[in-house]
């Protein structure tokens, strides 16, 4: 049985597309099946694995709206054991044309059943907000992986976003936990970076992820191109970073053997 992992942070520019692309790479790099779901009307995850979404015919709207049976639009990506249900730019009406469905909330949710045996990991990379999508994805998913990048509005919202999941937890998916919540976007040579991460470790503790994603370059630079940071240029900051959470949350959910001492890949100053 797969686990479905929401990344959501209705604050937009935090990490949320660059985490669901280049975890779910990481994971399938190393050999669980993962699958995508672009519930983002930007489709930036869709164009960032080798999409393009103007050419996309059926998409996670047509699960949800229409009830499209979701094993037929998965695309398979470059990356290997890397799949993806596409999004498009219609997934923007999607939230109106659900407001007089019955069990609007769980659509996703139904839309994702069949799909939970076929692969060891299901990432949702949610929208911007915490409008009806957002809210679809958090019942869909087992846990969520809240980014929180490592600047001056860091906790911004955040409380705001923690009330949403208390009330999904009560009221719709009691079994929704938190993953825990990513630091991203850190540069260790700025003084105000620290103090985020000494603020969020503080307030959040056990919450918080060991692995904290960098600033990188290439990090930046590899959805331009169609590719995950794992294709882009693997011994990169950014990749070495993203599978290293990866094996974390391997080891949170006992589904790897590895030591302690072998949990992170080491970083060099060349990197």
């Amino acid at each position: 049985m797969g686990k479905i992992i929401a990344i959501a942070n209705q604050k937009g520019g935090v990490g949320k597309t660059t985490t669901a692309m280049n975890l779910a790479a990481s994971l399938a790099v190393l050999e669980y099946k993962t699958l995508i779901i672009d519930s983002d009307p930007q489709a930036n995850a869709t164009s960032g694995v080798g999409f393009d979404p103007r050419t996309i015919k059926t998409s996670i709207y047509e699960c949800i709206i229409n009830e499209v049976n979701p094993k037929e639009i998965v695309l398979e990506t470059t990356t290997p054991n890397l799949f993806i249900i596409p999004s498009h730019i219609d997934l923007v009406g999607a939230e109106i044309e659900m407001i007089n469905l019955p069990n609007r909330e769980k659509k996703m949710k139904e839309a994702l059943n069949g799909l939970k045996e076929t692969y060891d990991f299901i990432i949702i990379d949610c929208s911007p907000s915490l409008g009806l999508i957002t809210i679809n994805s958090l019942v869909a998913a087992n846990s969520v992986i809240i980014p929180v990048q490592c600047e001056y509005f860091a906790l911004e919202g955040l409380g705001k976003l923690l009330n949403t999941i208390k009330i999904v937890q009560s009221r719709l998916n009691p079994e929704l936990e938190i993953e825990g919540i990513l630091l991203t976007m850190y540069d260790q040579r700025l003084r105000l970076a620290n103090q985020v991460v000494e603020e969020v470790k503080t307030h959040f503790q056990q919450m918080v992820f060991d692995t904290i994603i960098q600033r990188n370059t290439k990090l930046s630079e590899a959805p331009s191109f169609g590719h995950t940071i794992i294709m882009h240029d693997a011994t990169s900051k950014g990749s070495i970073n993203y599978l290293n959470l990866a094996r974390e949350i391997l080891q949170k959910n006992n589904l790897t053997k590895i030591s302690d001492s072998e949990k992170k890949i080491p970083m060099t100053n060349e990197q």
